[in-house]
């Protein structure tokens, strides 16, 4: 299995969603659509990372 760089995009939208998910899980900052699910925020963002990391083309 050949790992490969993600593309720019698919790269942004993790970080995006990192960093949504981090201050709504270790400080008191709300975010309405991330607060209830931060953690799931937060994994997503990593699955995407690790496909486009995985997966050619992403």
């Amino acid at each position: 299995m050949k790992l490969t760089a993600p593309k720019t995009a698919i790269f942004l939208i993790a970080v995006i969603l990192a960093i949504l998910a981090g201050p709504v899980r270790y400080t008191a900052v709300y975010i309405p659509v991330v607060s209830a699910h931060s953690f799931d925020v937060l994994f997503i963002g990593f699955v995407l990372l690790a496909a486009g990391v995985l997966l050619r083309g992403l």
